[in-house]
């Protein structure tokens, strides 16, 4: 059966606050095997006969909001595409060993002119690559807030809904599933 990561934006954050065994709960209650939850900001592994992930996304969204009250935008990946994300490697090592960088997960693939939007916003302190359903941004700045770019504007600028992911989580995530 295949192994699956759901990454949910809203969860445990701007007040919206769920228990990691309640989200667990919710996830079996929808048939999902083997769920396990990674850190307490919207990870969720389990596994799932279906094959369609859009399918798994619109199921998952329908049943949180449901129960939960509000929106809760989901992002699923196999655990092999969360490994390829997190040993994908758009900018120089020296650069990812020295700066932050987040891993965006989008719901599709932008099309040429919002990538090329998007990565207008490139400059001293941020850089930003595209590939495939992925944004990978590298911020130079140990303040978020001194940084012009956010996922907010990714979204916006792509049209396109998404979340981010430090990308220590990520490889942490595929490392233990992988």
């Amino acid at each position: 059966m295949p192994k699956y990561v759901a990454l949910l934006r809203a969860i445990n954050v701007g007040g919206h606050t769920v228990k990691m065994d309640h989200l667990r709960s919710l996830f079996a209650g929808l048939g999902f095997a083997n769920v396990e939850t990674f850190i307490a900001s919207g990870n969720v592994i389990f596994d799932s006969k279906a094959k369609d992930t859009s399918a798994l996304e619109r199921k998952i969204e329908k049943h949180l909001l449901g129960i939960l009250g509000y929106e809760v935008r989901t992002f699923v990946r196999s655990v092999a595409e969360v490994a390829a994300a997190a040993n994908y490697k758009p900018f120089s090592d020296s650069e990812m060993n020295t700066h932050a960088l987040y891993i965006g997960f989008l719901a599709e693939p932008p099309d040429a002119e919002a990538t090329r939007k998007l990565l207008s916003f490139a400059g001293e302190i941020d850089d930003l690559h595209v590939h495939d359903r992925e944004v990978y941004w590298l911020c130079r700045t140990t303040r978020l807030t001194d940084s012009k770019f956010s996922g907010a504007l990714a979204e916006k600028v792509l049209n396109l809904r998404a979340t981010f992911r430090n990308s220590t989580t990520v490889k942490k995530l595929a490392a233990k599933y992988s």
